[in-house]
């Protein structure tokens, strides 16, 4: 998909997006002796706020690509993870803008003047009851592909994704795991060698529903 037709179709942030497809939702399995699924534990206490940028820019031939990363390895949280830059909103974070920006440039090095970073919005707030945050994500566009380098210690990795990896005409992956006794069947979207699922995903999954939806979509 072509970063004007993005930057277009994004030009006043939606207030709401369709639903993401079915298959990108997680189902409990019954356990390994074939008993019934475990019961997942959530955060206790009040959900934390967080915010996430969706930065797209566009490749060498026009094509929109979205920025995401992996995460590193060892005692971090969601580790290995595909997932946008971002995390949570601290005190000093005067918006959910400035704390979007604030955490990519300590994650992967981003210099909002340097790559003609312009912020579009902010989409509806997502309960990511899992990990008790309140993500608040964040749409941005790049007028030129981005110079980015992954901290190391929280991305191990970056990730430029096509838009259209996830328009609801792309594929999804099936895939079953287990962690924390539990054992789940959901869907991915694949990126080269990295699945892209849970939260980001969704989010994906929506925005791309919604970038389809009623325009023609130029090659």
């Amino acid at each position: 998909m072509r970063f004007e037709d993005v930057r277009d179709r994004l030009a006043s942030v939606p207030a709401r997006l369709p639903p993401a497809p079915p298959e990108l939702m997680p189902v409990l399995l019954p356990d390994a002796g074939g008993g019934p699924p475990a019961v997942p534990v959530f955060p206790s206490g009040p959900r934390r706020d967080a915010a996430v940028l969706i930065l797209i820019h566009p490749d060498d031939e026009g094509q929109a690509q979205v920025i995401l990363t992996e995460r590193s390895a060892g005692g971090h949280r969601h580790a290995g993870q595909i997932s946008f830059p971002g995390g949570a909103i601290d005190d000093g974070d005067e918006s959910v803008i400035a704390a979007a920006l604030r955490e990519a440039r300590e994650e992967v090095g981003l210099d909002p003047a340097s790559a003609g970073v312009e912020v579009a919005g902010v989409l509806a707030t997502v309960d990511v009851r899992v990990s008790g945050f309140l993500v608040h994500p964040v749409i941005a566009f790049a007028g030129r592909t981005p110079h980015l380098t992954p901290d190391g210690r929280e991305v191990a990795a970056i990730v430029s994704a096509p838009i259209a990896a996830f328009l609801p005409s792309a594929p999804i992956e099936m895939v079953t795991a287990g962690g924390d006794g539990l054992r789940l069947r959901y869907g991915a979207y694949r990126v080269g060698d990295y699945l892209v699922w849970g939260a980001t995903a969704g989010i994906l999954g929506r925005l791309g529903a919604y970038l389809a939806a009623g325009r023609a979509i130029r090659p």
